[in-house]
């Protein structure tokens, strides 16, 4: 398995976020969040590819180019078809979004897309 471009190297602190201890009794994860905003994310079949790219290079003030999201798109959701379709020992580790992947259609026709 080998992560893409955008995940991996020098670049990957950019895009993931560092999550603290929880001193004050609240996990980290629970804290308000203070600033919202709607992105447009264009619909192709990857877009929801597309909108995790984006967020993350947002949330770190990284502007990418449609070429570079797309290819950024593309590089995570081959990614997560490496672990979801082609590894089985890989894919138990991810349960749950299996779960919400087979709501709508089965794993094998998923796959095939």
């Amino acid at each position: 398995f080998k992560w893409p471009r955008l995940f991996s190297g020098s670049n990957s602190h950019r895009f993931f976020a560092r999550i603290g201890s929880s001193i004050g009794g609240k996990p980290p994860a629970t804290k308000k969040v203070e600033h919202y905003s709607v992105q447009k994310v264009t619909g192709d079949g990857r877009c929801l590819f597309r909108a995790l790219v984006k967020g993350m290079a947002f949330n770190k003030g990284v502007s990418l180019s449609t070429r570079e999201e797309r290819d950024d798109a593309d590089e995570l959701r081959m990614a997560v078809k490496e672990i979801i379709c082609d590894s089985g020992e890989d894919r138990r580790q991810y349960e749950e979004a299996l779960v919400a992947i087979t709501i709508d259609v089965s794993l094998k026709r998923y796959c095939q897309r």
